[in-house]
């Protein structure tokens, strides 16, 4: 998936916060975004995985993307990001757990700096606007050691019997 479009054209992204900074994400990758709620813990899940929920019949893997980005800041994890299954190749509805979510707007290819995150996992750019940065991140973040999609598949009570 490409941060910037080859042609030029501005890129509509979902801009959000985590902890202190602003983050954003490519729309297009974006199935919906919903209230957090009630999670369960999946036993032996590993840490950036928070749980399961379940969103209209579908067993939704939430991941909180802090740990995988190493953002160590708290926040409200007010809202969360449910990914399109066909956009991401996770084996299933993944969502990421953010602090809130600001706005939708578009990015022109003039207005990301690529340069200063060439070694960066999981970052496309940084979008440079008149008074802040927003760190263009991709939900593809290779160093994910885990199909997210099967930790779904597990059933809550599995293992809790001894």
């Amino acid at each position: 998936m490409a941060a910037i479009e080859a042609d030029g054209e501005s890129t509509k992204v979902l801009e959000f916060g985590l902890g202190d900074g602003t983050y954003c994400l490519d729309i297009g990758v974006i199935d919906e975004i919903v209230d957090a709620g009630e999670l369960t813990r999946i036993p032996n899940s590993p840490e950036h995985v928070e749980g399961v929920m379940d969103l209209r019949g579908r067993t939704t893997t939430i991941v909180d993307p802090k740990t995988l980005f190493a953002i160590e800041e708290e926040g409200p994890r007010e809202r969360i990001v449910v990914f399109d299954d066909d956009e991401i190749d996770e084996g299933g509805t993944v969502g990421w757990m953010v602090d809130e979510v600001f706005q939708v707007r578009d990015v022109a290819p003039e207005d990301v700096d690529q340069g200063t995150t060439v070694e960066d996992e999981g970052v496309n750019g940084i979008v440079k606007s008149d008074d802040r940065f927003v760190v263009w991140v991709s939900p593809d973040v290779d160093d994910i050691d885990v199909d997210v999609g099967n930790v779904g598949d597990a059933s809550p009570d599995e293992g809790a019997e001894a």
